[in-house]
C-alpha cells in the first residue's frame, strides 16, 4: 500500500497544488481544511480545483480530537494550514497566535507519541518574513539594519543605512539573524522553531521551508491580504489601477507555485534535509513596480500603476533569496520563467470573478 500524506490547509493555494503532485507520485492524500471564508468565501465544500482523489476532512487544525483521527496511518505531514497576512496580523494578533502558533503546538503535541504516530517526515512551511529586512553589506561586512524610522519614510528616503552610512542589499541566506516585524512573521518563526525543537528531541524528521513571494493559479483573488501578484490582478480584473507603495523599487523574490511544490517533494523524499531550514525562492530579485508593469502588460492595459510615494508601517525595503543551500542539499533548482508564468497566471485570472477588497482592507488598517 502506498504511503499516506496529511496536508493541513490542503484546499488552499499551496496545499491543493501539493495534493496534485503527491497523488501523481503515488501517495495517498488526506486533506484537513476548515475552508476559511477569508480565503475561500462562503463555500461548504472544497473548491472545484481540489483533486477528487484526495480524501477531504472538514475541520480546524486546533481540534485535537479531529487532528488525532486525521493522523492515523499517515507517513508524511505537510503542515500548510496557517493564517497568512502580514498586514491583517497586526490588527488581529489573537487569531494569528491561535491558528499558527497554537495550531502547530497541538499538532506537535500529538506527534510526540511516536508509537501511535510514527511519521517519517514533517514539512513546516515558514516564510521569508521572519528575516525582517534582508541581508546587507557595508565594506564587505554583513550588516543587519533595523526597520527604517518613521522620520526617514516621511521624507521619502527609502534605502537602508547602517551607522548613518549607505549599505547595499545582498541575497539573504538562512543564517541571517531573524528579525520578524509583524505578528504573522513572529508566528511563522514560532512554527519553525517549535517544530525543529520537538523534532530533534523526539527524532521526528522535520524540514522547514522558508517560502518567498509565491504566485500562480488558485491564489485567492478575493482575499486582499494575499500575494501582491494576485492583488494587482484582482484590481485590474475589476477595472482598477494597481497600487504600489514607496517608489516601487523595493525588491522581492517571486517564486512560482510549481517550484514550491518541487521543493516540498524533495524535502519529503531526501533525508539529507532533515532538521534544517531552506530558502525556497527563485534567487532572482525583481522590483514591485516591475511586477505591476508585467501584470498590466499581460492584461494588455494602457495605464500605469499608481505609485503612492508613501510607506506602509512595518514594510521592509529589500529581501530576496540565496538558494544555494537548498540547491546543494535538496537538489532544488527553480524552473519557472517569471514572464511566461505571469502570463499563465493572468490567463487563469481572466476566467475568474472576484471582488476587489483592496480599498476596504487598507482603510481597516488605517492607510
Amino acid at each position: 500500500m502506498s504511503e499516506r500524506v496529511l496536508i493541513t490547509g490542503g484546499c488552499g493555494f499551496v496545499g491543493s497544488h501539493l495534493a496534485d503532485e503527491y497523488l501523481r507520485k503515488g501517495y495517498q492524500v488526506r486533506i484537513l481544511d476548515n475552508l476559511d471564508p477569508i480565503v475561500h468565501g462562503n463555500i461548504k465544500a472544497p473548491p472545484s480545483y481540489v483533486n477528487k482523489e484526495a480524501e477531504f476532512v472538514y475541520g480546524d487544525i486546533r481540534d485535537t480530537n479531529l487532528l488525532s483521527k486525521c493522523l492515523e496511518k499517515v507517513s508524511v505531514v505537510s503542515h500548510q494550514a496557517a493564517a497568512v497576512s502580514v498586514m491583517q496580523s497586526m490588527w488581529n494578533p489573537t487569531r494569528y497566535a491561535e491558528v499558527n502558533t497554537l495550531g502547530t503546538a497541538k499538532l506537535l503535541e500529538l506527534l510526540v507519541d511516536r508509537n501511535r504516530y510514527p511519521i517519517k517526515k514533517l514539512i513546516i512551511p515558514s516564510s521569508m518574513s521572519i528575516y525582517g529586512e534582508g541581508l546587507y553589506k557595508q565594506n564587505d561586512n554583513e550588516v543587519f539594519p533595523n526597520l527604517r524610522e518613521r522620520e526617514q519614510l516621511e521624507r521619502g528616503a527609502w534605502e537602508l543605512e547602517w551607522d548613518r552610512k549607505p549599505c547595499f542589499h545582498e541575497p539573504t541566506h538562512e543564517d541571517k539573524p531573524l528579525r520578524p516585524t509583524s505578528i504573522y512573521a513572529i508566528t511563522k518563526r514560532d512554527q519553525e522553531e517549535m517544530a525543529l525543537s520537538i523534532g530533534r528531541e523526539y527524532s521526528i524528521p522535520v524540514v522547514a521551508l522558508r517560502y518567498f513571494n509565491i504566485y500562480g493559479t488558485r491564489q485567492s483573488l478575493s482575499n486582499p491580504y494575499t500575494g501582491v501578484a494576485a492583488i494587482f490582478s484582482s484590481r485590474i480584473l475589476n477595472g482598477n489601477v494597481p497600487v504600489v507603495f514607496e517608489d516601487g523599487a523595493q525588491l522581492r523574490d517571486f517564486v512560482h507555485i510549481s517550484d514550491i511544490v518541487r521543493a516540498n517533494l524533495l524535502a519529503t523524499q531526501k533525508d539529507a534535509g532533515d532538521y534544517q531550514v531552506f530558502n525556497i525562492g527563485s534567487g532572482q530579485p525583481i522590483s514591485i513596480l516591475e511586477v505591476a508593469k508585467k501584470v498590466i502588460d499581460s492584461f494588455e492595459k494602457d495605464f500605469s500603476a499608481k505609485v503612492t510615494g508613501t510607506a506602509r508601517p512595518g514594510d521592509i525595503r529589500h529581501c530576496y533569496a540565496d538558494i544555494s543551500r537548498a540547491r546543494k542539499i535538496l537538489g532544488y533548482a527553480p524552473n519557472a520563467n517569471f514572464d511566461s508564468s505571469i502570463q499563465e497566471l493572468i490567463e487563469w485570472v481572466k476566467t475568474q470573478s472576484a471582488p476587489d477588497n483592496f480599498e476596504t482592507a487598507y482603510k481597516q488598517f488605517g492607510i
